[in-house]
């Protein structure tokens, strides 16, 4: 069969050549249509991979012509199309194809097809129409396709093309579609493409191009589709030529690093717009009021850029829209207006996704949000100023299944209504003032996946009808004022959980032994609650978990040995209890165990050495009187060892002896020292120590701690006193001790104001106070210091200025921003706090501390208030600037002025440690005078000139990037990181970003740095 396969292949050639020029029409066109079938099955098994029974209509049976996926020319009986589809052959493109010369269709999509095109493409002259999506396809476009004059859609998306886009595409005149999206091209995009006069549709959506947008492409007047989306290195403005597409239909720029801004009559110049996204660039000024005449618009994205003002109230206008995303902007002015363009939303009967998170809009929400569209399924309004109520009506929204109103000002309580939204698979109220009970409505919500409700004020339990939310996969009701035991057969339903935050609330009993059922849990965070019992052993069939926080309750008994058995663990921390146990050795087998807290319990015993117990760095033990053993780095005594039964009655008579001589050793020490010290100066009293704190120093042990405060010993020096490195016995770590320097004015208060401020406080970006002395020095004068613990890489201010040009110590972009993220969360911290507001009132570089993971601690609290009560605090509450002496430079113009003091005064003066870290200056540098300072210097130089103000030294590891992609997404890191510091350095304090913003906006650019 095989040799006359060949021999017909053979003479069909020689025939086909023979009667090339023949006029016997008959007998050219049946070996011509031969010639199709051997390519046809040549190709077959080169797409199908060699699969057998693939294409089953492809025998002999049937005529070729009418084989699947196959259509021939009526004329010529030549194969004039060929359309498969949707399978996962993973085959090549063999060169077979070539010899379909009659094709004018060619679609072979999604069949997982690699290699590179055949250059023999180029053979196929009739061409019209290439699809090839959907596949694995490499390479770059080869330079045939340019002999397919007659071409008139490429549509190669969904592939791994490489190379650039080619400028040959220019003299392809019969073009109408080019489509490449989701490729690998890189380069910049070519201006020949003006050329192509015929090109209604262009999409380089989601490449690696970089470069402008040139400003040639503003001939295409034929365009109706542009998408260069997605690439994220394309920069520049955007070229005003774009506006004279006055065809286009959709208008897709997203996601790229354009500036700019639009014309007012954005709504004139692209009448027949339907959709339009130019979402995640820098584009600035007021919302483009015109678009309200584009009657046909269904998609509007102008989210994650720089636009501010008001929205207009004619959106109502638009009633075909879709899609509407206004988020991430400066919209708003944070009054009661703001949200008056709503009610005309209401005339938008299409509309499934509306966002407008990330915004300054404050006043209520109206009532008659209820109105709004039944096929809304999203809406998103979290961080912005808005207050009152959540109106019931909003049950009326029954479309929803993403509704998000967190990090707002929301109070009363959470409406019954919510239970109507039964398609909701994501709810978040965290983060506002809701009060009352959890509603048992939350149980109609059958389909929820995700609820947040932490940062509130709620009470009461938890209501038992949460058990019927059974797909939950996160549940976090943490900082509430929730109480009672867990009820029970609530957890034992929802077995998908897989985050359940309870952290922070009054809940009490024991751990409910339904825990045991949640398979798929991975992290589970009790802490700061009064939960009693012990650790139940049913929590071993939690084989995925990773994150255990149990600390700040009530639990006691032993620390559960089958906890080596959760072999994904990575945190535990059951600190702060009443366990009394030796520490299991099982724990030494936990091989993913990045952090072990143990600390203020009433363990005993030997402390393991290997595995996490190896570093000194990742556990905590501290609380612990009676442990020994363990690594040498904890200084820890060595355990007794248990003497044997043969040996018990000789070494208890030793001990007696030793007893006694020790006895009589320690009267006569004691005699001596009390006489040299009444001789000396008067007896000192014992150190007390901060409430609910195990460690308590004496003075004479500070004294040993830092060798006589030596100078050896200095670190540093402060307005009230002076730190030295220290090491206390039978406590792990280094310490840093302030001493006071009481002769200081205000010394003695900045005492209290520090003991007080960190004396109940707890959070990982603070520097933790361990104890506070108070006591009488040899000399019998009054002793006054603080003891931390030791941030060994200093503050931030001498690894920002002290050591410049040391390539050691040179902070990179992504520690800048990891440190100011860590400042963020302490001050969010502070300023939020429920019983009572801390303001710091003295935030600057020297008081950011690092430690030696470069994790910044916000510390020295001298100067702090606490206001009782929200940040809305009563007159009575508020303290007067007058008496607060912060620090030249970065004290906010209000306290010059006599201002009251306020969280707002603490978020100037981290938006200048921002801009300092962001340029390496100080705001006191001489460059700077009352025409000028460091806000303003900053200010005017965003976005164009960011290069020439920001510290050279972040600019160092990427010198050498020839391509530019990742300087591209430097520059726009360092324009967002610049606009975070001028943003919270206004003049006027409601003005100034919030600091929940601000985190927002810092995990933006970490996600975003390369």
């Amino acid at each position: 069969m095989r040799i006359c396969t060949m021999f017909l292949l053979c003479f069909a050639t020689q025939v086909m050549v023979y009667y090339m020029n023949s006029t016997t029409t008959t007998y050219a066109l049946s070996l011509s249509s031969q010639t199709d079938k051997l390519a046809l099955l040549a190709l077959k098994e080169k797409i199908t991979n060699g699969v057998p029974d693939s294409l089953p209509s492809w025998n002999h049976s049937l005529h070729f012509c009418d084989w699947e996926g196959v259509t021939c020319g009526r004329r010529h009986m030549r194969v004039s199309v060929l359309h498969l589809e949707n399978q996962t052959w993973g085959g090549t493109l063999g060169p077979s194809l070539g010899n379909l010369t009659f094709l004018r269709i060619l679609k072979l999509q999604n069949l997982a097809l690699h290699g590179e095109i055949p250059a023999l493409i180029g053979r196929l002259k009739r061409l019209q129409l290439l699809s090839l999506g959907n596949n694995k396809l490499q390479g770059e476009i080869p330079k045939e396709l340019t002999n397919c004059t007659n071409i008139k859609v490429l549509e190669l998306l969904e592939n791994r093309f490489t190379g650039r886009v080619p400028t040959w595409f220019g003299s392809m005149k019969q073009l109408t579609t080019l489509i490449f999206e989701n490729n690998n091209l890189v380069g910049t995009i070519p201006s020949s493409l003006q050329n192509v006069s015929s090109l209604q549709y262009l999409s380089l959506l989601e490449n690696h191009l970089e470069g402008t947008i040139p400003y040639s492409l503003g001939k295409l007047s034929s365009l109706k589709y542009l998408s260069l989306a997605l690439n994220s290195n394309l920069s520049g403005e955007i070229p005003p030529s774009l506006y004279n597409l006055s065809n286009i239909q959709c208008f897709d720029l997203g996601v790229n690093e354009l500036y700019g801004s639009f014309p007012s009559n954005l709504g004139h110049i692209f009448p027949y717009l339907v959709e339009f996204y130019v979402g995640d660039n820098y584009i600035t000024g007021n919302f483009p009021t015109s678009i309200s005449n584009l009657t046909d618009l269904q998609i509007f994205d102008i989210g994650g850029n720089s636009f501010n003002g008001s929205v207009p109230l004619t959106l109502g206008r638009l009633n075909k829209l879709e899609y509407l995303n206004i988020e991430s902007n400066n919209f708003g002015s944070g009054r009661t207006k703001d949200l008056d363009f709503l009610s005309s939303l209401s005339n938008c009967t299409e509309l499934s996704t509306f966002s407008f998170h990330s915004n300054n809009f404050g006043g209520e929400l109206p009532s008659l949000i209820g109105n709004f569209s039944t096929h809304l399924a999203w809406l998103r309004m979290e961080f912005n100023q808005i207050s009152g109520v959540i109106p019931k009506r909003i049950g009326q929204l029954t479309g929803l299944t993403y509704l998000s109103l967190g990090n707002n000002l929301f109070e009363g309580i959470i409406p019954d209504s919510i239970g109507n939204l039964t398609n909701l698979i994501r709810l978040d109220l965290q983060d506002n003032k809701l009060s009352g009970n959890i509603p048992t409505s939350i149980g109609n919500l059958t389909v929820l996946s995700e609820l947040y409700l932490a940062q509130n004020k709620l009470e009461g339990q938890i209501p038992l009808t949460l058990r019927y939310c059974t797909q939950l996969q996160i549940l976090n009701i943490c900082d509430n004022k929730l109480s009672g035991d867990i009820p029970n057969q609530i957890f034992g339903y929802l077995k998908n959980l897989i985050f359940l935050y309870l952290c922070s609330n009054s809940l009490t009993g024991p751990i409910p032994l339904e825990f045991g059922n949640l398979d798929h849990l991975s992290l589970l965070d009790l802490h700061s609650n009064k939960f009693t019992g012990e650790i139940p052993k049913d929590l071993t069939s939690c084989m995925s978990l990773t994150n255990l926080f149990l600390g700040g309750n009530f639990f006691h008994g032993e620390i559960p040995s089958f906890l080596g058995s959760l072999k994904s663990l990575e945190f535990i921390d059951i600190s702060h209890n009443k366990f009394s146990s030796t520490i299991p050795f099982e724990l030494e087998n936990l091989k993913f165990l990045i952090m072990l807290n143990l600390s203020f319990n009433n363990l005993y015993g030997e402390v393991p050495k290997r595995g996490v117990f190896s570093n000194v760095s990742a556990i905590s033990l501290i609380g612990n009187k009676n442990l020994c053993g363990g690594i040498s780095q904890l200084k820890l005594p060595p355990c007794l060892k248990v003497p044997s039964k043969k040996h018990k009655r000789s070494i208890k008579e030793k001990l007696i002896i030793i007893s006694v001589i020790g006895g009589i050793l320690i009267s006569f020490i004691a005699f001596i020292t009390v006489h040299f010290l009444t001789r000396k100066s008067k007896k000192l009293p014992s150190s007390p120590s901060l409430q609910n704190r195990a460690l308590r120093v004496t003075y004479g042990e500070l004294h040993e701690a830092t060798n006589g405060f030596s100078s050896a010993n200095l670190v540093g020096t402060g307005s009230f006193g002076s730190v030295y490195k220290g090491s206390l016995l039978n406590f792990g770590r280094p310490i840093a001790v302030k001493v006071l320097n009481l002769e200081t004015r205000g010394a003695a208060k900045s005492f209290v104001a520090e003991c007080n401020a960190l004396g109940k406080m707890k959070h990982r970006n603070l520097v933790k106070i361990l104890t506070c002395c108070s006591s009488v020095d040899y000399n019998g004068e009054d002793f006054k210091a603080i003891v931390f613990e030791f941030m060994s890489n200093g503050s931030l201010e001498k690894l920002l200025h002290d050591n410049e040009g040391s390539e050691n110590h040179n902070l990179s972009l992504t520690q800048r921003v990891d440190i100011a993220l860590d400042v963020a969360h302490a001050l969010d911290y502070l300023h939020h706090d429920e019983d009572q507001v801390v303001v710091h009132c003295d935030i600057k570089p020297s008081n950011v501390l690092l430690d030696e993971d470069i994790v910044g601690h916000l510390g020295d609290f001298g100067l702090a208030r606490l206001i009782h009560g929200a940040a809305e605090h009563s007159s009575k509450d508020q303290v007067s600037s007058s008496t607060v002496k912060g620090t030249i430079g970065y004290l906010p113009p209000e306290y010059g002025a006599g201002g009251p003091i306020s969280s707002q005064g603490d978020i100037y003066s981290y938006g200048i440690l921002v801009l300092e870290m962001l340029t390496g200056k100080r705001p006191t540098n001489n460059m700077f005078c009352e025409n000028i300072s460091l806000h303003q210097f900053c200010k005017v130089k965003i976005p164009e000139g960011i290069l020439e103000i920001v510290d050279q030294r972040l600019l160092e590891p990427f010198a050498e990037d020839q391509t530019g992609i990742v300087e591209n997404k430097v520059r726009k890191c360092l324009v967002m990181f610049a606009q975070i510091g001028v943003a919270c350095s206004e003049e006027f304090p409601n003005q100034r970003m919030l600091i929940k913003d601000v985190i927002v906006r810092l995990n933006e650019i970490k996600s975003r740095l390369p």
